[in-house]
């Protein structure tokens, strides 16, 4: 390539971090060698609620290689007054099964696992309540939806609506628990040194980590560095601060040595969040042709008692799609379960679910194609705000797909396909997610060689930051990719918003355009266009995007599935899938084709496999593991193709991009629903789609 090529976004240039980590010498957050490091390990409740009543030592403390041992007795004082989720070792009391109750500090980790072991505690139970269910009297309506939404919307009459549509639907979804699940377990190692304190840490922001831990632990921001240039996967699990992080912070400071806490598998289901389960009512009614006259989308899930998360399920439906009369609704269950958190497209990815599969109800019931329904009820202005849309590319995108996908040759009766023992059907879906941008900093300073620092608190989740950060700023600079030397992942860093929320590119994009226009203006006005030997440092501090409160800013998706169910054990195959999106100015496309053919793998697990399933009667989840906690892996799934058209939104940002880490999973779900509904007849409201549910 040349260098224009290799700088020009769009261009498929491949991951900068890529030989550093194929070869190991990209450092994670467990694996920095520390002289006198110890290992935390953490003893969890095995009760979902009551109290510790005592606990004893005497074994562990007689283990060659203990350093101290933590409970509340004499864990160090945390100031959390708004989240008791971590409060860690705070009082006697327990919240969830898998709390965390005690720690063992030791020189090894085999130890500290041993001893964790020989702790014995006992404990006051107590009745506890873990089971999400409708007909509970106990729901409230949270005072706002994440992540700072209104909890419910109401225009027109629904109601009468409904009773005078000459078409409707009424119909109830479901979507299970599910955990985040990334390829790196949840890690922390704490440092305390000359009353400062150094986290090297698997995060999705170390500002947002470092700002937690300054107020928990009532410390100045300068003495607290949080260091996490390589992350393994988070799904939005590592955006909050967890339990885990307390620990290690905690043990660092009574054993006055540096100390590490890498979680397990199993750990993590309890310790690090999860997706709330939903319960899903949809009404949806039209006129005889098809054209919505009602919407409503009422939503009950559930929360923790240690912390309050409120997902944003109907979010989606208050702008998808054209109608008079709406309605969307939130309630909560506060559970004795720990708490829930942010999960690949919270909101969107299970009430997109629920509502694409209800339009795909929908159009069989007023008799029209699918896509041709959705079309039909197109909105010319988002429905909600009545902004009008920055770009709207649904409607491309749906016949973009249809037309790749073989759409046409489609019979619209089900069960109408077989090949030997397999009934075959095609499903469609639509996916959304907004085009967020929040405000950024970021500092470029040239240098004696010729190339450029560019330094940014960006964190790449393994969704290539690191090069498409280097290109934009290529880009903006007007110079090669090997010319600039990209520096994230370090609260040192100037300040920048987490990954996450797909408003990662488009923020520290932003930011880093700004800084590149500032040091080429000072360049041409000041120094004739020279770099001076002494060299020019020059910072740009964007806002949050000021176009929000002007147009609705939105990416979209049409997802495509062909799906397969053998006649005799109900069994189901995918053996092609079909993402179409407009998603803005693509920075990468080989990095832009991996997220969302990633998302869309994420949503096929979502539709068949995933669901974390609680034993109510002792709170716990028990397929806490790979083994029993299952997900899509290469034998499940055949062809995923991804293609996007062509959009280049200002709106957005100046790169003309949207972020794309979320669309991907939305809408599948829904589209692998619709494609088994088509080949069978059958239609499953609740995920996942096992073959019980078929053979039934």
């Amino acid at each position: 390539m040349t260098k224009s090529e290799t700088r020009a976004p769009g261009a498929a240039l491949e991951r900068i971090d890529g030989p550093l980590k194929v070869s190991g010498r990209a450092a994670y957050a467990a694996e920095y060698q520390l002289k006198g490091l110890t290992y935390a390990y953490p003893v969890q409740a095995t009760i979902a609620r009551g109290r510790v009543a005592s606990i004893d030592d005497s074994a562990a403390r007689a283990l060659p290689g203990v350093v101290s041992i933590l409970s509340h007795e004499n864990a160090p004082h945390l100031d959390t007054p708004d989240n008791a989720n971590l409060a860690v070792l705070q009082s006697d009391r327990v919240a969830y099964h898998g709390q965390i109750v005690a720690a063992v500090v030791a020189e090894t980790l085999e130890v500290a696992r041993q001893a964790a072991g020989q702790l014995v505690v006992n404990y006051a139970e107590e009745p506890h309540d873990v089971e999400l269910r409708i007909d509970r009297q106990d729901f409230y309506k949270p005072d706002r939806i994440n992540p700072n939404n209104i909890t419910d919307t109401a225009s027109g009459d629904v109601e009468g609506a409904l009773v005078q549509a000459a078409v409707k639907v009424d119909l109830t979804y479901t979507t299970p628990t599910y955990h985040n699940n990334p390829l790196e377990p949840h890690a922390t190692i704490a440092v305390w040194q000359d009353n400062g304190l150094t986290l090297y840490d698997a995060n999705q922001g170390s500002h947002r980590r470092r700002d937690d831990v300054t107020q928990i632990f009532d410390l100045p921001p300068e003495l607290v560095r949080v260091i996490s240039p390589y992350v393994g996967g988070a799904f939005g699990g590592k955006a909050f601060t967890h339990p885990h992080v307390m620990l290690a912070i905690m043990a660092a400071k009574v054993a006055r040595r540096p100390v590490k806490v890498s979680l397990t598998r199993q750990q993590m289901f309890a310790l690090v969040g999860n997706r709330t389960p939903t319960i899903q009512r949809i009404q949806l009614g039209a006129e005889q042709n098809g054209r919505l006259t009602a919407i409503a989308h009422d939503v009950h899930e559930q929360t923790a008692t240690v912390r309050e998360f409120a997902e944003q399920t109907a979010l989606a439906t208050r702008m998808m799609y054209a109608a008079p009369n709406r309605r969307t609704t939130h309630r909560l269950a506060r559970l004795d379960v720990p708490a829930p958190t942010f999960m690949r497209a919270p909101g969107e990815c299970p009430g997109m679910f629920a509502l694409e599969s209800a339009m795909d109800e929908m159009a069989s019931a007023c008799g029209l194609d699918p896509i041709e329904f959705r079309i039909l009820n197109e909105p010319t202005s988002d429905p909600e705000s009545g902004l009008p849309f920055s770009t709207r590319g649904l409607v491309a995108c749906l016949r973009e797909g249809a037309q790749r996908f073989g759409w046409q040759q489609r019979d619209p009766r089900p069960h109408s396909r077989s090949e030997g023992r397999w009934l075959v059907g095609l499903g469609v879906a639509a996916s959304t997610y907004p085009a967020r941008r929040r405000g950024s900093k970021a500092l470029i300073r040239t240098r004696p060689d010729g190339n450029y620092s560019v330094q940014i608190d960006a964190t790449d989740l393994g969704t290539g930051a690191w090069t498409i950060l280097t290109q934009i700023a290529a880009d903006a600079l007007g110079v090669g990719v090997e010319r600039v030397k990209l520096e994230i992942g370090d609260s040192q860093l100037p300040e920048a918003p987490m990954a996450g929320g797909s408003m990662g590119t488009t923020s520290w994009g932003a930011a880093i355009v700004e800084a590149a226009q500032n040091l080429q203006r000072m360049l041409r006005e000041e120094h004739n266009g020279i770099v001076p030997p002494e060299g020019l440092e020059v910072r740009a501090e964007t806002s949050d995007n000021p176009n929000a409160q002007r147009f609705s800013l939105h990416s979209y998706g049409a997802q495509f599935v062909e799906a397969r169910v053998n006649i005799d054990t109900g069994e189901v195959r995918i053996p092609r899938m079909l993402g179409v999106f407009a998603v803005g100015r693509i920075i990468n496309a080989k990095t832009a084709r991996s997220q969302l053919l990633g998302g869309m793998t994420m949503g096929l697990s979502m539709a068949l496999h995933e669901h974390s399933v609680i034993d109510p009667r002792f709170g716990d989840y028990v397929n806490h593991d790979f083994a029993s906690y299952h997900i899509a892996t290469n034998a499940d799934v055949g062809s995923v193709e991804v293609a996007w058209i062509d959009e280049d939104d200002q709106l957005v940002s100046p790169m003309g991009a949207k972020g794309i880490g979320e669309i991907g999973i939305v809408g599948t779900a829904a589209a692998v629903a619709n494609a088994v509904y088509h080949a069978t007849g059958i239609r499953v409201r609740d995920l996942p789609i096992t073959l019980d549910k078929l053979l039934a």
